[in-house]
């Protein structure tokens, strides 16, 4: 490009910025946005920095009151439990995604899967509702509208005044006429992500990798010039500045609020979940032919004691080298936890299908596409709500496998069967309490950056060919472009 293509272009920028600073709207448009951002991103991060704190006391004073128990029956201490909780991600304070609605800690105990609790408020239908106001709800909703208040008259005021006219006359292209007009908006742009970055930057001080807040700060440019670009392309091709605020209200309505709740129903409809009482009781009937673990005489543990009794060439329980209650306790749990795994991975499909058919929509609804890879950049989606799960229930699982190995391989049988009538049996049957540090600390983490960034591709490889055709649409009109 020449200089004074160059200049052209810079002349062209700062005419349309001495525009908007003479307009009153454009100013309290601006003015308005950048407090809600600021106020949304200083409010989240007190809230997100507060539930962090809560749920890091909580989690401590979880883990003392678990490892401080005297000195107990094994088996007490299975169903004694413990809580874990997931401490928000670093740039939760941006995007809190479904950690208001999926539920935080989770109780740990045996023969049960516990769901997450305490969640701020009900699930939607698409899993993505957020329950209150955050940096990444304003981006995606609310920073469109001032680029469209910007935007839609940066080329039909040209027309309306007159001006358009006698600057193609002159022979400034059409083409370099929408690229300069484009590059004003390419500031609007900058200037509305430093909220963003700033809140980025906080993240990456507080231990989030830049890379992840680079890859959030690439899908938020994308996704607002998108909208900057949808703005020209328009306000280039009517010919009347209320019509093209009207357009752009329309498109921004239909692209942002129609059409993501109707994708929504259509996902929840075309990809069902199965319902949660059903699901329960197929779930229970399944449990009662696994037989009581609590019995070791239940007929479901039959061969499992013949077996034993065999292999160590014994007639009794009581002269075999392990606790036939232990070994029992053992063999029900791996089974219930299979039984229980199959059910919950079962239902962890099927969301995270209706989540997929929601996502395959971002294609014609770029705010799908930012919501879910923003979210994804965060930490906070899905995805990372389901391995939280996972991760709760293989130390849900190890921890009380521990205690029933203490128990099958501590604990004599004969006074296991006697503890309740015979005090002395019941004291022999005490462990110390050394055995409650098979819990280990548990602390969840976000996925590695590079792996978040691999995630969130597909959604910014959407907003990428949005702005491409964008792009294409806009050097078309361009070279079209008359008076």
């Amino acid at each position: 490009m020449s200089g004074g293509a160059l200049a052209d272009l810079r002349l062209i920028a700062a005419a349309q910025w001495c525009a908007w600073q003479r307009s009153r709207l454009a100013r309290a448009g601006a003015a308005l946005l950048a407090v809600l951002l600021v106020a949304t991103t200083v409010f989240t991060g007190l809230r997100i920095q507060a539930g962090q704190d809560e749920r890091a006391h909580q989690q401590a004073h979880a883990e003392a009151a678990f490892l401080a128990q005297p000195d107990r029956h094994p088996h007490r201490m299975v169903h004694y439990g413990h809580y874990v909780f997931r401490t928000p991600a670093p740039l939760a304070l941006v995007d809190p995604g479904l950690d208001a609605v999926t539920g935080q800690a989770i109780f740990l105990e045996g023969h049960r899967q516990n769901t997450a609790m305490f969640a701020e408020t009900g699930a939607s239908a698409d899993l993505g509702a957020l329950s209150a106001l955050s940096p990444a709800v304003v981006y995606q909703l609310f920073a469109p509208l001032l680029l469209i208040l910007l935007g839609h008259g940066a080329v039909v005021r040209e027309r309306e005044a007159g001006t358009l006219a006698s600057l193609l006359a002159q022979g400034v292209p059409g083409q370099r006429l929408l690229a300069g007009k484009a590059l004003a908006l390419a500031g609007c742009v900058l200037l509305l992500l430093v909220p963003l970055a700033a809140g980025a930057a906080l993240a990456v001080a507080h231990g989030e990798s830049p890379l992840a807040a680079l890859a959030l700060l690439g899908l938020h440019l994308l996704y607002l010039g998108l909208w900057a670009g949808l703005a020209l392309l328009v306000s280039a091709l009517v010919r009347q500045r209320g019509a093209a605020l009207a357009s752009l209200a329309t498109l921004w309505i239909t692209l942002t609020l129609v059409l993501p709740a109707l994708a929504a129903s259509t996902s929840a409809a075309t990809t069902p979940m199965p319902g949660k009482l059903e699901t329960d009781l197929a779930m229970l009937a399944d449990l009662r032919q696994l037989g009581d673990g609590h019995n070791a005489n239940d007929p479901a543990f039959a061969r499992l004691r013949a077996e034993l009794l065999a292999q160590h060439g014994v007639q009794r329980p009581e002269d075999l080298p392990v606790n036939l209650r232990g070994v029992v306790a053992q063999y029900s749990e791996r089974k219930l936890t299979d039984t229980l795994n199959a059910y919950a991975q079962r239902q962890m499909t099927a969301e995270a299908q209706q989540a997929q058919a929601l996502l395959r929509q971002g294609w014609v609804m770029p705010v799908l596409a930012l919501a879910e890879g923003s979210r994804t950049m965060a930490g906070t989606d899905l995805r990372h709500h389901h391995r939280f799960l996972r991760e709760a229930e293989a130390l849900r699982y190890d921890f009380v496998q521990g205690l029933n190995r203490v128990h099958a391989e501590q604990l004599a049988y004969a006074d296991d069967i006697r503890r309740s009538s015979d005090a002395q049996a019941e004291r022999r049957t005490r462990v110390a309490a050394d055995n409650w540090r098979l819990l280990q600390q548990f602390r969840f983490e976000p996925d590695a950056a590079g792996t978040r960034v691999a995630q969130a591709g597909p959604q910014a490889l959407m907003l990428l060919l949005w702005c491409g055709a964008l792009a294409l649409a806009l050097a078309w009109t361009g070279a079209r472009l008359r008076p």
